[in-house]
């Protein structure tokens, strides 16, 4: 115990070991492990195997020195690194890399406030329930907590984020915790998790061995004492480091969702609704049997989120607008993934009356609120994909009655075109925005994916544009981002390199990841920025300045993002009122340069409407 008691010096810095670290010492003391002292190799080579082995085609990074280890070894196994400009941006990547591949994504960044600006975007990706795996570095294992460069409490940080959370402490560890978490992060719910890797676990042990050796040590038996310690420290480190591992994936749990109650509530049912939520478009169940499902249940169904697409861009089943007026109408509600939070009016917008049939894969979102505003009938946790498909067979033959559908739809084409006509109005100024969301909705390929990133500009857009197919709408999800545009549209594109990806900025949403433009010209994902440009947060001065009286912090400026994509590489184009006539033709250009290669931003001026009048923002 004395001898823990001793100082202990390390790069040539004296720390104090407490008490605490007796029982920590005890294996160092007694333990002489047999370690390959002359290896070459590094920690970053066993991450690299494991993400290959999981079928992990890209790492999103922003590079740093306690990870270039694993970026390095990653890229000589073929596994493309894509450095961004933003931590943040990269996890966004990540994120949407898990959602349209099927996988994990994967976003490794540096340690200290490499990690605290990933924090929102890890947050995102909770709420959004996407399977992520951060990789973080960290401070030497004997160092942390000493004050070190960039060393604070990560772990403590993540927790609450993650569904997992573990600090590697010896190399031979690497392997079985990254196939734990990236098991973990696809089972049940699905969500982030985080590891985090002390640099002294990913560098070769010659390099580590240098950094450890003692410089002057102290003389006599307190110096034997600190060197013998330092040295068998590294050699645990180190211990069975290089040892044959399976790095083959773990097996993934996925809740089913079975209950044959619901066959028979269906079948009754006269007036059924379906909300449809992301959750619905998760793995294990392909996209396209889920829409043969729904069409085969003949049910109409309101889509949001990642299912936005589903039934592709003009389905009689697809009903847009007038959600609360259907609500109230219908006997039966099919929440399938789909929360009753502010979005739901936390289960007020739902009728008492009808039978409420709610699936979920995670029990509090399942319930949520079922205390106040609502009850379910049948409240099964599980996956609603593979749910619908049972249904779907279990109902065969039985189709919902034809004219509950056709009546929602008519109200759907009376309120749209109520719409357009909103669109041909001249605004004080500028260009209509409903105007210009109308002509990109129709000019965008059959294969487009559509990024949504901001407030005003995009709640329009989730108006007018109409996705083409299942998995061509992003959005942030319930946590209401700002800033996810540049990440998502990279992680899009070169999941789908063949699709016209458009990210539908606000001018506010625009400034948190413009410099992306960057990284999309370096790495040749050409994409196409639509930027409503109104100089406002409009979201908020809509209620703020009739509340309160004042647009204080509301206003921006009029400015030449064309400019700031240009000088990122990319091609910049400004569009007012004075193109109106032209604006068809700008659009298919911009479609041209970027199937040439080179992405492009539409810095669009518009004028004020009030189609969302009365829209709140909290």
């Amino acid at each position: 115990r004395c001898i823990c008691r001793t100082a202990l010096l390390y790069l040539g810095q004296v720390a104090i070991v407490n008490e605490n670290l007796f029982s920590t010492c005890l294996p160092v003391l007694y333990f002489f492990p047999q370690t390959e002292t002359q290896s070459p190799r590094h920690g970053g080579e066993s991450v690299a195997e494991v993400l290959r082995a999981h079928g992990v085609k890209f790492v999103f990074t922003l590079v740093g020195g306690h990870i270039s280890p694993i970026l390095v070894a990653c890229e000589k196994l073929g596994i493309r690194i894509v450095d961004t400009r933003h931590e943040a941006t990269a996890v966004f990547a990540a994120d949407a890399v898990a959602r349209l591949s099927g996988t994990v994504g994967v976003a490794a960044v540096t340690a200290g406030p490499g990690l605290t600006n990933t924090v929102t975007a890890v947050k995102n990706a909770q709420m959004a329930e996407s399977p992520l795996l951060l990789l973080g570095g960290a401070a030497a294992t004997l160092l942390q907590g000493r004050g070190a460069l960039q060393d604070i409490d990560q772990m403590s940080l993540f927790k609450p984020l993650c569904k997992f959370c573990a600090s590697v402490r010896s190399v031979k560890d690497i392997a079985i915790t990254v196939r734990k978490a990236l098991a973990i992060a696809q089972s049940g719910t699905p969500g982030p998790v985080f590891i985090e890797f002390p640099i002294d676990t990913l560098y070769p042990f010659h390099l580590v061995s240098k950094e450890f050796g003692v410089k002057n040590p102290p003389k006599g038996i307190m110096g034997k004492v600190v060197t013998w310690y330092l040295h068998n420290h590294l050699k645990n480190l180190f211990a069975g480091a290089w040892e044959t591992r399976d790095v083959s994936p773990l097996p993934v749990h996925i809740p089913q969702a079975t209950d044959n109650q619901c066959i028979e509530l269906v079948s009754r049912a006269k007036k059924p609704v379906i909300l449809l939520g992301s959750q619905a478009t998760l793995p294990p169940t392909p996209t396209d049997d889920i829409r043969a499902a729904l069409e085969s249940l003949g049910i109409p169904c309101f889509l949001g989120g990642m299912s936005r697409g589903m039934l592709g861009r003009n389905s009689p089943l697809h009903i847009r607008q007038n959600r609360s007026d259907a609500l109230k109408e219908a006997d039966l509600v099919l929440l399938a993934g789909t929360v009753c939070d502010f979005r739901l009016s936390y289960g007020r917008v739902l009728n008492r009356r009808s039978r409420i049939i709610a699936v979920n894969r995670d029990k509090t979102q399942l319930l949520k609120n079922s205390d106040m505003f609502w009850k379910p009938t049948v409240a099964i946790q599980g996956d609603a994909g593979s749910f619908l498909l049972r249904l779907s067979k279990g109902l065969k033959g039985h189709t919902c009655p034809e004219d509950w559908p056709q009546s929602l739809k008519a109200g759907d084409v009376t309120k749209e075109k109520a719409n357009r006509r909103k669109a041909d109005e001249k605004t004080d100024r500028h260009l209509n925005p409903l105007s210009v969301l109308h002509r990109v909705d129709e000019l965008m390929a059959d294969d487009s994916i559509i990024v949504a990133d901001g407030g005003d500009f995009v709640g329009s857009a989730a108006y007018i544009m109409r996705p083409r197919g299942p998995l061509r709408w992003l959005d942030p999800g319930a946590f209401g981002t700002l800033g996810v545009g540049g990440g998502f549209a990279l992680g899009a594109k070169l999941c789908r390199p063949e699709s016209e990806v458009w990210i539908i900025y606000g001018d506010g949403s625009l400034g948190y990841s413009v410099a992306e433009f960057d990284t999309f010209t370096r790495h040749k994902t050409p994409v196409i920025a639509l930027v409503g440009n109104d100089a406002c947060w409009s979201q908020i001065a809509r209620e703020q300045v009739p509340i309160l009286g004042s647009n204080v912090a509301c206003g921006l400026a009029f400015t030449d993002y064309h400019i700031v994509a240009d000088g990122y590489g990319g091609k910049g184009t400004l569009i007012g009122r004075e193109d109106e006539d032209k604006l068809d033709g700008i659009i298919k250009e911009a479609q041209k340069e970027t199937r040439q290669g080179r992405a492009t931003l539409l810095n669009v001026l518009i004028g004020k409407t009030n189609f969302r009048e009365g829209s709140i923002s909290v």
